[in-house]
């Protein structure tokens, strides 16, 4: 009987979720094509191009950002139905324990956020790469000619560059500067430096060099010389959103690298780092919520159960943006300000179970 019943709830949370899910995606789809239509017709962009290298990629991203949401709104749905046509009742009173009755749910949420977290670490980076790179090419998201270009390449070392072409990988009005205890002991000027790709050095044009010690300041002058920086064009070109392109072994690699060079910003790398793992725990989380929510039958039944279930997720969504907030602008670790929302939500979920009908 166990058996029957644990399948029963399973298949129910399952197909509620993909149903839901796949719903909001021909939605989302819709809505985003709509929204760029003008620019792939402009840019006559092929359709086999737009399906495979965009839309098959463009899914994944929105299906993983979404995902807690809709196991949250799957179970409350299900469940209120099971509660409103007596079943979980009927379960109680033949002698199953409340606790058996939750361990499909369970089985079910465990099984999707395991392929949430694998997707997020890294399955949906990968698809962004294809994603990113297309809107990229087609939808002018990014420039290809940066200005005021300013890195800080390891502690104490900034450059500088006016005017950054990432086609030839050439940066314009490029200085390079160095910092003791806060006095500039250092300073590169140059008209042009360029990227080559085969030796790995950048190539420095019509330079001057300044140097400042307590013996007073040296001068040099150039046409040309060729040296290794700790930085490449890959550097130079990092969008914004570049985060979401690194699967987790690259975002850890590029964290030390950043931590090395001292840069600002390592903050917002972190947040996306425990985001993924944070995710998977919420498909736990909201699942708990929502079957303890669901499982009684009330007045207003399914009505009622979701305006309840909106109320909440809203209320997580605001909660976790205000804390990732706090960790990018305030004081607030990064690790605090993405697991405190689930830390807060767990405990909600552990008092509401508490008081579920057993």
């Amino acid at each position: 009987m166990f058996k029957q019943l644990d399948i029963y709830i399973f298949r129910k949370f399952i197909s509620t979720f993909v149903f839901a899910l796949l719903l909001f995606t021909m939605v989302a789809v819709v809505i985003d094509l709509v929204e760029k239509l003008d620019d792939l017709i402009e840019k006559q962009v092929p359709i086999s191009e737009l399906i495979l290298d965009y839309y098959m990629n463009f899914i994944p991203h929105i299906d993983a950002l979404l995902t807690p949401l809709f196991v949250f709104i799957a179970v409350i749905f299900f469940t209120s139905r099971l509660a409103y046509r007596t079943e979980i009742v009927a379960m109680l009173a033949s002698g199953i324990s409340y606790y058996r009755v939750l361990l499909p749910f369970f089985v079910a949420a465990m099984l999707i956020a395991t392929m949430l977290w694998w997707g997020n670490n890294y399955a949906v980076p990968n698809a962004n790469k294809h994603r990113l790179a297309f809107e990229v090419k087609y939808i002018n998201t990014y420039a290809r000619y940066r200005k005021n270009v300013h890195l800080q390449v390891q502690k104490n070392h900034y450059i500088f560059m006016e005017n950054y072409a990432s086609n030839d990988s050439t940066g314009y009005k490029f200085s390079y500067e160095v910092f003791n205890q806060g006095q500039l002991v250092y300073k590169l000027r140059s008209d042009r430096v360029q990227w080559n790709g085969n030796t790995g050095k950048w190539t420095v044009k019509n330079y001057v060099v300044r140097e400042f010690n307590r013996d007073g300041e040296t001068f040099e002058q150039g046409k040309s010389f060729d040296t290794i920086y700790n930085f490449t064009p890959i550097d130079l070109e990092k969008r914004r959103n570049s985060k979401e392109e690194m699967n987790t072994t690259e975002l850890l690699e590029y964290i030390d690298l950043m931590k090395a060079r001292g840069e600002e910003g390592v903050e917002f790398y972190y947040i996306e780092l425990y985001r993924r793992t944070a995710d998977s725990a919420m498909v736990l989380i909201l699942t708990l919520i929502g079957a303890t929510i669901a499982s009684r039958k009330v007045r207003g039944g399914m009505g009622f159960h979701l305006a309840m279930g909106f109320a909440l997720a809203g209320l997580y969504i605001v909660f976790t943006q205000f804390s990732k907030t706090f960790s990018t602008n305030g004081n607030l670790p990064p690790i605090l300000g993405i697991w405190i929302p689930n830390i807060v939500f767990a405990a909600l979920g552990i008092w509401l179970f508490k008081k579920a009908q057993k």
